[in-house]
This record gives structure tokens, sequence and C-alpha cells, in this order.
């Protein structure tokens, strides 16, 4: 019986990949549990295994005393020198081995129950260590079934979980398919270690160009940012730190087949290879590709970047659906503000304007004020006199005029002129339209505008061309309208590997 409870022991610790000490502790804490049911809780009880002969031995400590109050956890001097210790002396505790067949079928069920809880307590804690450390690690398993949304995987010696918000949209899986995912995060819980799965964190991605890319093992490469809209379109910058390694061309290889591995694995997403560079704006510009930029206003405190386009390239720099900027924000970490140069103009224009209204401004000071920055009346409120007499042609008098006119069109701005149109409609409320034909005809008895027949008919000929204005004005405004639905057409950007 000792040799096979060892041989069991051995064939259970590496079936289940748990040690042998742990196992042994289950088997002494079972034997414990079962003799406690048989001689109570105030027992003193200890089990020890035996490596020698492959036995379970239990212990019933016991207290040499004089008089006996209770057999269970004491006895006598007489009894104790005669059975246990010849010289045993009062105080002593002395150890009675117990017979463990005599426990009884209810002992043995609950040594069972102790055994199969200690082996599953094991289970798990092996599980959440072997999986603690692979956190950013891509593990290969098969579906094994589906809870709502969420796909349950089979690790092999552990089960996962791929929520349905790490997964690629519109990928269908069945039961029994193979699956690759990287190990987003491992948590206890109550019952067996929580392993969740992601599929669409932008880490997979990278995982994914590691493995399929030598020089990034390695370290010559190294993808420094990566941004995704799962299932669509993903970005990555990379640098190289050897200058004969051209790192788009290692992580494309030859023909493509490196990336199209990757793209492969993530079902068609496209994927853009930008060259890293430590100057922002240049890597802005490069993760806009293939949009040629023409200018880049940075604006350090609110970390946004204004980027001035050509209109031809307006719509390639944004995208589709604005997916284009959308991505280079997110590998960039900068706000971006893609702008057509007519509107650029525009806005450059009414902000001059706007500078030159201030009392004491000249064209050459508004000129350098706005190249260097200052580009309403607002951000010259907020400028200090040193700040502006360090500016060449500014004296100290000059730049305090300066300020003071800054406030004084805040708080009084001009009134802005009248538009045409503006003007013709308060010309229609002063003179209403006549009721009907008649009264023009008879030119002076019922005629409530008080204007002569000739009168009546220059101010309709005034009307009419006023209706062709306004007509013309909705042809223009309708043909921008479709101008601006052609901007925002689908536009394919960026390198498509």
């Amino acid at each position: 019986m000792g040799q096979n409870l060892n041989r069991m022991v051995d064939q259970v610790a590496k079936e289940k990949g748990i040690q042998r000490e742990v196992l042994v502790e289950a088997l002494e804490s079972a034997l414990v549990s079962a003799a406690r049911k048989k001689y109570g809780i105030k027992a003193d009880l200890e089990a020890q295994f035996s490596d020698e002969s492959g036995e379970v031995e239990v212990f019933l400590f016991k207290d040499v005393v004089e008089n006996v109050e209770d057999e269970s956890i004491e006895i006598d001097l007489d009894t104790a020198r005669r059975e246990l210790d010849p010289d045993a002396e009062i105080g002593d505790q002395l150890g009675v081995k117990m017979d463990t067949e005599g426990f009884g079928r209810i002992a043995a069920q609950t040594a069972k129950q102790v055994i199969i809880q200690k082996v599953k307590d094991a289970e798990r804690e092996n599980t959440y260590t072997d999986y603690k450390d692979r956190k950013a690690d891509i593990v290969t398993g098969m579906v094994q079934r589906f809870e709502k949304r969420n796909i349950i995987v089979n690790l092999g010696r552990a089960e996962a979980i791929l929520p349905y918000s790490e997964q690629i949209p519109r990928e269908n899986y069945r039961q029994g398919d193979r699956i690759r995912a990287i190990i987003l995060d491992v948590r206890r819980t109550q019952k067996d270690p929580q392993i969740i799965l992601s599929r669409s964190n932008p880490a997979f991605l990278v995982k994914l160009f590691e493995q399929e890319v030598p020089e990034i093992a390695e370290g010559i490469v190294r993808i420094m940012c990566a941004a995704r809209e799962p299932g669509q379109r993903a970005k990555i910058g990379v640098r190289s730190s050897d200058a004969d390694v051209d790192p788009v061309g290692a992580c494309v290889g030859m023909k493509g087949s490196r990336v199209q591995s990757v793209v492969q694995e993530l079902r068609g997403e496209k994927i853009d290879i930008i060259p890293w560079n430590d100057d922002a704006a240049h890597f802005v510009c490069n993760a806009l590709q293939p949009a040629e930029i023409s200018k880049v206003i940075i604006d350090q405190d609110s970390a946004t970047m204004e980027v001035i386009v050509a209109d031809d390239q307006l719509s390639l720099a944004i995208g589709k659906r604005g997916q284009n900027v959308r991505l280079a924000a997110k590998l960039t970490g900068w706000k971006i503000d893609v702008r057509s140069e007519s509107k650029e103009e525009k806005i450059t224009g009414e902000s001059f304007e706007r500078l030159l209204a201030v009392e004491g401004m000249d064209e050459e000071t508004a000129t350098i004020l706005f190249d260097n920055g200052y580009r309403n009346p607002e951000d010259i409120a907020r400028a200090t006199l040193p700040e502006l007499t360090s500016f060449i042609g500014i004296t100290e008098e000059k730049a305090a005029a300066l300020v003071s006119g800054a406030f004084n069109y805040l708080a009084n701005p001009p009134r802005e002129v009248e538009t045409d149109e503006q003007a013709l409609g308060e010309q229609y409320e002063e003179a209403p339209e006549p009721e009907d034909d008649e009264s023009l005809a008879h030119g002076g008895e019922d005629n409530e505008s008080g204007l002569t027949p000739a009168e009546g008919e220059d101010q309709d000929a005034e009307e009419s061309d006023v209706d062709e204005d306004q007509d013309i004005e909705e042809k223009d405004g309708t043909a921008e309208a479709m101008a601006q639905g052609a901007a925002d057409e689908p536009v394919e950007s960026g390198v498509t590997v």
C-alpha cells in the first residue's frame, strides 16, 4: 500500500504539474480532517507522511496528568509510562499513533474532498504563476465555447477569455477554430485565474511584427509607437539604430512578405509603416503621408499642431471619414488641425485686419508682431511690455500704447460693416410692398406706399435684381455644398502595405 501511495503521488504530481510537497501536504491535511471527524475538534492531531514506508501516520497528542478529566486529550501518568514512554512525567505531551483504517466512511469522504480541493487550489496557483509574467505575450489556443459575445479560448492547461471589446470587428469564429491573441491581463478571482486576451490592442500588432521581423527581435529596428482602428487601418512608427538598415524596408520584407503575414493575421487590416523622427513636426508630416504638407504651426502649450495643406491635398490628409488624421494624432500624441491654404489665407487676412484695427498700430509693426505669433488683439492684451519691446522698432511708450489700444479694442469692438444684402433687407423693411397691382395703377388714391407709378416700376426693377442676386447666391451655395461633399468623399490615404 505504501509503495502504491508513493507512485500515485508521483503520477498525480506529473500529470497536474503540481509539486510533490503540495500533494503530500494535501494528504496530511485530509487525514487530519478525517481524524477530527472521529475524535472531535478539541483533539490535538498531527499527520506525517513517511517517504520510506509510503504511509501517512496520524498522531493524537495527549497531556500527561494525575487525574484524567477528558480521555480524548489527557492520559494518566501510569498509563503513559506503561504504554508510551517509561520516562514520561506530569505535564509532558505524548503522541499516540491512530489506526487510520478505523476512521469510517464519512471520515474517508471528508479526506477525499479535502484532497480534491487542495489539488484544485494548487492548479489555480500554478496557472496564475505561469501566466502572470507572460503579459504582452502572444498565445495560441482553440475556440472552446461562446459566452454571450465573449469567446472562451482553451490554451491547453488553462482557459482564457477574449472579450467582445477586445475582438476585431466583423471577425467570426466557430468552435474548434485556431486563434492567436495577446495576453492583456491576468487576474485572481474566487474561482480560476482569469486570463484576458486581446486582438484589437496595438500591442498585438507590435508583437506580430517582432515575430515576423528578425531585425526587431535583435533590437536593430524598434517600433516606437503604434495606433490602430482594428480591422480597418493601423500606423506604426519605426526607427533603426544602424544607419545601414532601412527600418521601413526591414518591416516590409522582400516583396512585402513580412508585412503581408501580419496583414493576413489581422484579416486584411491596412498597415502604414512610418519612419520615426525626433522632430515632432517632421514626424507629423510623415504620419500624414501621402498628403504633401505646406506648413506646420506648433503650439507647445496646448500640444496642438495646425497643418496647412494645398486645397487638392485636404481630403487626402484627412482621409476616409477622418481616419488618416485621427490615426496620425493617436500615433504622434499631438492634436492635429488640418486646414487648406485658401482657408488659412482667409483666417490670416481677417486676423491681420483685426491687428491693424488696434489703436496705435501701423502696418510694419503689425507685420512684425504677426510673424512672431501675435495674431489678434487678445494676444497683444496678454503680452507684457518687455515682450513687446524685444522686437525691433517698438519702444516702451509704443508698447504701452499698443497694450492700451488692444484693451480698448476688446472693450469696444468696432461694428462690422454691413453687407449689401443686409442693407437691401433694411430698405425692403422701410418700403413695404403694395397690396395689389390696382393701387399702383391708380397712382395716388389707394397707394399706401406713397410711390408714383413710375417709382413703383423702378422699385419692382430693383426687387427683380435683388431676386436674381439671391438666385445666384443660392446657386453658388449649392456649388459650394457640392464641392464640400466631394471633399468628404472617402479617399484612401497613407502608404498601405
